[in-house]
């Protein structure tokens, strides 16, 4: 009987063919596996990248060094998680209480390709306007900003300009209203206007007068060109009678403080200033913003402009909250006793 013989399967061959799909399936999942990896890398590489983005932000002050604006703005940042030399740096330009150095100043952190531009004066802003129209530009300043010339209007900026607007200016009514309830007998106001010409002082200046007439209060203007004006602005005006005294919002008031407090008491003169600084520094009264919360608010700008807002598309702040501040001290020293109707209303007595 012959038998059947029945061709057995080529193991080695089925073998080759298993081990040949299982390669393949592992170059598959390999291969996706390598693309996952990638895709991760990106992403981790990216976020590593935009962690690591440092900005440059430009500061021009019209002072002479680095002082409690600065440093409200400073603080401000650090509130936002901007910290200088970890993720900001901060180029800090001082034009010494001169308006000559600010174009060259302004030019100059232009040319350093800054991401914004903070300025702390209206001359400084319109330095700053002059010397570029793309980089943006946040402005802390007391002059009314229109009326300068620094934006159309204070809703729709427009171009590269925003900011924060003091309306120190329109408070002087209401500060010659105080001096006249803290001293009755007040009938001859000097006002110190530093420089005449300059913006915003035509306004503040009406304002003053306006208020004055109302309360029976004469006033007289003594005009301040420099520092060194201050002495014979003083002497002018105890000569003419001069029973109280108030100065126009000015930055270069504010670089000068120390010695109108100075020269206010030395010559028994009430005053009532725009800024609790004057009274920290021995000045008799203020009413005005609180600065320092003002100027922190340059911060939540530039933190806005950082990340992406167009400056045209951020209205211009203007503070909504004023305070009064008495120094008890600087009443002392030139006999004169505080109404308790007006300690009363002080936000501060510094006694």
């Amino acid at each position: 009987m012959n038998k059947i013989l029945i061709p057995r399967p080529n193991n080695r061959k089925s073998k080759t063919c298993t081990e040949l799909r299982r390669s393949i399936q592992n170059l598959k999942w390999a291969g996706f596996v390598a693309i996952v990896v990638s895709l991760l890398g990106c992403v981790g590489m990216a976020e590593a990248q935009q962690a690591k983005k440092v900005y440059r932000i430009g500061y021009l002050s019209f002072g002479s060094a680095k002082g409690l604006s600065e440093e409200a703005v400073r603080q401000g940042l650090r509130e936002l998680g901007y910290v200088e030399g970890q993720n900001i740096v901060i180029e800090w330009r001082f034009a010494a209480g001169k308006l000559d150095p600010l174009p060259g100043l302004a030019a100059e952190l232009v040319r350093l390709k800054v991401d914004a531009i903070v300025v702390s004066s209206t001359q400084g802003t319109l330095a700053a306007k002059k010397a570029t129209q793309t980089i943006p530009i946040i402005f802390a300043i007391a002059d009314n900003p229109v009326e300068s010339g620094v934006v159309a209007s204070l809703a729709r900026p427009s171009g590269n300009l925003t900011g924060v607007t003091d309306i120190a200016g329109e408070l002087g009514g209401k500060r010659i209203e105080l001096l006249k309830e803290t001293v009755p007998k007040v009938s001859r106001l000097a006002v110190l206007v530093w420089n005449p010409d300059g913006p915003g002082n035509a306004a503040e200046r009406s304002e003053i007068e306006s208020a004055a007439r109302a309360l029976g209060v004469q006033v007289q203007p003594v005009e301040i060109r420099g520092a060194n004006d201050l002495e014979s602005g003083f002497s002018a005006m105890t000569r003419a009678g001069a029973n109280a005294l108030m100065g126009l919002t000015n930055t270069r008031f504010g670089g000068n403080r120390q010695r109108i407090v100075a020269l206010s008491a030395k010559n028994r003169l009430p005053a009532i200033y725009p800024e609790r600084l004057f009274v920290e520094d021995g000045g008799l009264m203020s009413y005005g913003t609180n600065r320092a919360e003002w100027r922190r608010r340059v911060a939540v700008y530039v933190d806005k402009i950082l990340k992406g807002t167009k400056p045209a598309d951020l209205p211009v702040e203007q503070p909504t909250k004023f305070e009064l501040v008495i120094n008890l001290k600087a009443a002392k020293q030139i006999g004169l006793t505080i109404p308790q109707s007006v300690l009363y209303r002080a936000d501060k007595v510094i006694k």
